[in-house]
């Protein structure tokens, strides 16, 4: 199916206020189609909503309220494992989205609207391979609560572009780069392969996500006179409320251009464990 719309800001708007994952899915893969096929203009009408639409379904939850996953193999347990995951991948395509909207029209370059277009296109895929291991589970997206706390970043970065690419892809993305491997590690202790090798498929494709935001933040830092490093570390400081964790994954994120010398030196050193490699 062919977008049903005309510019990259109804494109966004369109994904933004679609409330059924699996249709904000559906709209994401047809207007990123639409986009590399040059059937969308730049323009971008209005601004994005401030929030994007969600289904009834999962319940959200202030993430203190959330239940405790459990980190044996049981059934049970890995289906909160991928339902997790699969709404921080449906915040990711909203992310992207949103990231297209409210700063594409700042006359940034076009590989910018690229970047961030083929981000929410990995995202939706990514949800949907989610979604279709847990339907293999016996179960779907929405059976379990979810947290709230995912839109946080993007309400406290909307004001700025070089906030939001320091704290969404080069904070959120990048530690999911870290947690991965050892996930992967243990699903395949508990004989799922099929969930193991959907999630290295998913991490090795978030390198790009990680890559393209210390690309577009270095790029701004130039246009400003900013120093990449330094500045980094400020808007982490003032707009990320978590504190950077250990262990990091060193060999992805230097894949993704992001190395030690802006993660290292504003990480406490209480609990230092070896580095993921």
């Amino acid at each position: 199916m062919t977008s049903s719309v005309s510019c990259l800001g109804d494109a966004a708007t369109a994904v933004l206020t679609t409330a059924a994952p699996l249709e904000k899915v559906r709209l994401t893969r047809d207007h990123a189609a639409a986009w590399r096929d040059g059937l969308l203009s730049p323009d971008v009408p209005v601004p994005p909503p401030d929030r994007p639409a969600r289904p009834e379904r999962p319940e959200l939850k202030l993430p203190r309220d959330m239940p405790k996953r459990g980190r044996g193999g049981s059934a049970q347990n890995r289906i909160a494992l991928l339902h997790a995951l699969a709404h921080i991948e449906l915040n990711a395509i909203d992310l992207a989205w949103d990231i297209v909207a409210r700063f594409a029209p700042l006359g940034l370059p076009k590989g910018f609207t690229d970047d961030w277009v083929q981000v929410a296109d990995d995202e939706a895929r990514h949800f949907r391979m989610l979604e279709t291991r847990l339907n293999a589970l016996g179960s779907s997206y929405g059976d379990l609560p979810a947290h709230d706390g995912l839109w946080q970043a993007a309400t406290e970065t909307a004001h700025d572009l070089a906030a939001r690419l320091a704290v969404v892809p080069m904070v959120l993305e990048a530690r999911g780069l870290d947690v991965t491997p050892e996930t992967v590690r243990r699903l395949r202790d508990f004989g799922d392969a099929e969930s193991a090798d959907l999630l290295q498929t998913i991490h090795d494709e978030e390198i790009s996500h990680v890559a393209a935001g210390h690309r577009w933040f270095v790029h701004l830092c130039a246009e400003r006179g900013a120093e990449p490093v330094a500045l980094w570390q400020e808007l982490v400081g003032r707009h990320f409320r978590g504190g950077l964790k250990r262990p990091f994954n060193v060999g992805s994120r230097q894949l993704a251009g992001f190395g030690p010398e802006y993660y290292e030196p504003i990480t406490p050193e209480i609990d230092r464990k070896p580095e993921t490699r």
